[in-house]
């Protein structure tokens, strides 16, 4: 069962899961054991499928197109059946547990996409394998931007692009896409996105336009951050955290609660060890055999740093908050289960390597 896995990989993941209980511990006891539950399950669920030959996978058109539709059926119940939580449709209650089903979209793209690319590697950059994949994407990325969950669909359109980008694309090609994207941009500024969605992209350009509303999270993040010093305020003495200064700080802005109380050194070993993450993965799908099992590997990379890039951002004021969760750190179960999944299939990869 534990023949050939790159522990590496799961020594950094266990390293992520103790800090994020740890942080839990100290703000939010009362998530402790629901979020210790979700790693169990997390782990059980990397040796469970791990232990799948996922080379077979690369031939069966019928079940990568079935996990597709399935997940897709999923995402219509969520949004007519799901009560609206905190204004969006994206939890199915389930007993104890609220599931987010369009966290499973990233995972059945991911698989769809690999499919896809693999297939048409030398070909990717053609005008009709571009527009079809993108087919793929758009029934998803809808029916997420109706709930409203902007953070997912921009990870969802990110793995798209990634996909597309990285498969051999022309210059030309890719600046028509930026000039596409802009106008779609405009369009969906005009028409798609919330009010508050709105505010949030302007107060991220102009930050101090509305310090104590919409601006009010990135600020006491940053103040968190900034006067943590570099061994932290110590074990539950973070200030902005236990006074309730700063919001989400089990979710959004874990990592600011986590260097808060950690210091930058905390902070550091933290994306540290994601970057060991990365860079196990990369090695991993650059040296297997296949197209399908390395372009598996770069949607699962494609997710993380997403992931990583847009949480990261926000704690640092870098980028607009659109609610993406710090992979492997944050709180939250759907999250977690999809990623661990992924970090699933990629020691099966692994353990299917001849390296």
């Amino acid at each position: 069962m534990f023949k050939k896995l790159d522990w590496q990989l799961n020594g950094a993941i266990i390293f992520l899961a103790i800090a994020s209980l740890l942080i839990l511990a100290s703000s939010s006891p009362h998530l402790f054991w629901k979020q210790a539950l979700w790693y169990l399950f997390g782990f059980t669920a990397v040796f469970g499928f791990a232990n799948i030959d996922w080379r077979w996978l690369s031939g069966q058109l019928w079940l990568r197109q079935s996990i597709y539709w399935l997940v897709l059926g999923l995402l219509f119940i969520t949004y007519f059946m799901a009560p609206p939580i905190r204004g969006v449709r994206s939890w199915l209650v389930l007993g104890p547990f609220q599931f987010q089903f369009s966290e499973l979209a990233k995972l059945s793209l991911i698989i769809v996409y690999a499919g896809f690319f693999a297939a048409r590697y030398f070909e990717s950059a053609l005008l009709r394998n571009i527009i079809y994949s993108f087919l793929y994407l758009l029934p998803n990325l809808l029916m997420v931007l109706v709930q409203p969950d902007l953070g997912t669909a921009v990870i969802l359109f990110g793995i798209w692009a990634g996909f597309v980008l990285l498969s051999g694309i022309t210059w030309r090609q890719f600046f028509a896409g930026v000039l596409i994207m802009a106008v779609l941009g405009v369009f969906a500024w005009t028409s798609f996105l919330k009010s508050y969605q709105k505010e949030r992209i302007v107060s991220f350009l102009f930050p101090d336009i509305d310090p104590l509303g919409v601006s009010y999270n990135v600020i006491q993040s940053k103040i968190a951050i900034g006067s943590a010093g570099f061994f932290g305020k110590g074990f539950g003495q973070g200030t902005q955290v236990q006074l309730g200064f700063l919001p989400e700080a089990q979710a959004d802005f874990i990592f600011a609660a986590f260097t808060e109380e950690w210091g930058l050194l905390g902070g550091f070993l933290i994306i540290a060890a994601f970057w060991l993450i990365l860079y196990r993965i990369a090695r991993i799908g650059l040296h297997t055999g296949g197209n399908y099992a390395k372009f598996a590997a770069l949607g699962t990379l494609l997710v993380l740093i997403l992931h990583f890039v847009f949480n990261i951002g926000s704690n640092l004021g870098l980028l607009p908050v659109v609610g993406v969760t710090f992979p492997f750190f944050s709180y939250g179960g759907s999250s977690l289960l999809t990623l661990f999944i992924l970090i699933g299939i990629i020691q099966s990869i692994n353990k299917q390597s001849s390296f």
